[in-house]
């Protein structure tokens, strides 16, 4: 069974607009703190409380030389994610499985008119 409290949070920091274009831009490659707020027209103070959001939901991981806080993609980031999707995927598919099966059994037969 999954760790739904992992899930909750990643989706939780996946819910805001600002944050998925974090994510967007992380995906390109790491960037700043201001390089992230910029686009967004958001303070630094805003694009910090976004980036601990999203690094409390391991989408994001952080480093620090000297001033500078540098922003990077978790390499296991949607890891979560996919691991949902794919269980979901599994049961929707053994269902439609069952429904053939069942569908089998009875054959179309041929209603007079």
């Amino acid at each position: 069974m999954m760790d739904m409290t992992t899930l909750d949070r990643v989706f939780s920091a996946l819910a805001d607009p600002g944050r998925r274009m974090m994510v967007e831009r992380l995906c390109r490659q790491p960037a700043s703190v201001k390089e992230l707020a910029a686009p967004a027209g958001m303070g630094l103070p805003s694009a910090l409380k976004h980036l601990r959001v999203l690094e409390e939901g391991g989408i994001v991981v952080s480093s620090k030389s000297g001033r500078v806080r540098t922003y990077a993609i978790s390499p296991t980031a949607f890891g979560a994610i996919q691991r949902w999707v794919a269980q979901r995927e599994a049961a929707l598919n053994a269902s439609f499985d069952q429904l053939e099966r069942a569908m089998l059994e009875f054959p179309e037969t041929e209603q007079d008119s």
